[in-house]
């Protein structure tokens, strides 16, 4: 009787520290999770106001060109600045993607 009770309360302690165990996984499985979606976010958001200033700064230019050079420079201008865009773009989302997936990885 008296080693049964024994072997059970030791049973407890163990199954006691694998719930720790797990809780404090999921916890800090949460916490990098948590982590890296703001610092994806924060790229993001990173982007858009790049983006916006250089559009701004590229209207602005072509509005300059246009007046002194003329249209024909300007449509030069244009394709060369949209294509820029759409690298840092491209390179931006590769970027967070791979910063996601690693964050996932480290989790699992």
């Amino acid at each position: 009787m008296s080693s049964s009770s024994s072997s059970s309360s030791c049973n407890s302690s163990s199954r006691k520290v694998e719930v720790l165990v797990l809780v404090i996984v999921i916890v800090v499985a949460v916490v990098v999770v948590f982590v890296v979606v703001a610092a994806a976010a924060v790229v993001v958001v990173v982007v858009v106001v790049v983006a916006v200033v250089v559009v701004v700064v590229v209207v602005i230019v072509v509005v300059v060109v246009v007046v002194e050079v003329g249209a024909v420079v300007a449509r030069v201008v244009v394709v060369v600045v949209v294509v820029v865009l759409v690298v840092v773009v491209v390179v931006v989302v590769v970027v967070v993607v791979v910063v996601i997936g690693i964050g996932v990885l480290v989790i699992f």
